[in-house]
């Protein structure tokens, strides 16, 4: 049987009640709090040392907030003298309620779930940084539960496969360290695949898929690779210069999605009575416009460059979308619609 002692600091722990404190060094603990209530409940035996390397904190500060944690919330942790490394002796669901200002409750949320989601990844230490900062944003005015938060509000952004982690860090590291790369891909239809030595500017999830966006060196051109088609991605460890002048904004300007696109035309759809109502309830499109007629059906129209990424969407309400222009769209919809029927 493992030996466990409950090993305290040498500093005494405090039998009295703490004054309500203020401010960043009232906000910074909880956050610490937080993450070492994770760590305790994941296993692992985390020791102080471990911890505040984690957090970037002194070991001491992680032994006041265990001590805090045991002494002040009545949490069962103890130090196991063998695996050297502290434990809950039972199970621990929630932390008990913590205070935070009630308008920040749902960015609170939203940051610590999508930090979660990158765990492992080279973007974790950023998104912990911009966690931090927005706890020590918060006001401490009222008294939230923190079960009753996760219960109510849930936040599931869609980060990348897990198969696919290992692509998106070798990706993202050659991405900041302004480093070639060179990898398979693989276009939709084509089973072989061909070689890009690319230069990367960006990694974007856009419309829930994401992408590396970048200097094609053998088209030399900019190109947008969807992370799902890249195969055995190698950095090249040869440095470039990233323009300045690179903008994703302006380069998906045009655009309905993530296709780059130029000479956006006025695109005149009209949706049933269903498909208004759905359709109405997003912003597609920055461009976007919505009129709706006594049937409650509506005319769409866009400012967009024609793309697969739009006519997808389109063909996606089936008989409840029907482009009016450009007659240029209208063409290839009838005639996509056309081949899906012949299907049946």
């Amino acid at each position: 049987m493992p030996r466990i002692s409950s090993k305290r600091s040498v500093r005494p722990a405090k039998t009295t009640k703490a004054a309500p404190s203020h401010g960043r060094a009232a906000r910074l603990p909880m956050f610490r709090i937080m993450q070492i209530h994770e760590r305790l409940k994941e296993g692992g035996y985390p020791n102080c040392q471990a911890l505040s390397d984690d957090l970037e904190v002194s070991s001491k500060t992680v032994q006041r907030d265990i001590d805090f944690m045991r002494d002040q919330l009545q949490l069962p942790i103890e130090y196991d003298n063998v695996r050297h490394g502290y434990l809950y002796t039972r199970e621990v669901k929630n932390l008990p309620a913590m205070a935070l200002q009630e308008g920040e409750v749902i960015a609170l949320l939203v940051a610590q779930r999508a930090a979660e989601q990158y765990r492992g990844t080279p973007f974790e230490k950023s998104l912990r940084n911009a966690f931090t900062r927005l706890i020590e944003s918060l006001p401490s005015k009222s008294e939230i539960s923190l079960k009753d938060l996760s219960e109510a509000v849930s936040f599931r952004p869609p980060g990348p496969p897990a198969e696919d982690l290992e692509c998106f860090q070798t990706l993202s590291n050659a991405l900041m360290k302004s480093q070639e790369i060179e990898f398979r891909y693989r276009k939709p239809g084509d089973g072989a695949g061909a070689t890009r030595r690319v230069q990367p500017y960006h990694l974007g999830c856009i419309g829930g898929i994401w992408y590396l966006i970048g200097l094609d060196l053998g088209r030399n051109a900019l190109r947008t690779f969807a992370l799902a088609r890249i195969a055995s991605p190698t950095n090249l460890n040869r440095r470039f210069t990233r323009p300045k002048d690179f903008s994703l904004d302006d380069m998906l300007s045009d655009s309905f999605s993530a296709f780059e696109t130029h000479n956006a035309q006025q695109v005149r759809i009209l949706l049933d009575p269903l498909a208004a109502s759905l359709t109405a309830e997003r912003k597609w499109h920055p461009s976007q416009k919505m009129t709706f007629r006594k049937d409650d059906s509506a005319e769409l129209t866009m400012n967009v460059g024609l793309a697969p990424d739009l006519e997808a969407w389109i063909m996606g309400w089936g008989p409840r979308a029907k482009v009016l222009a450009p007659v240029a769209l209208r063409n290839r919809i009838a005639t996509a619609m056309q081949k899906a029927a012949m299907q049946y």
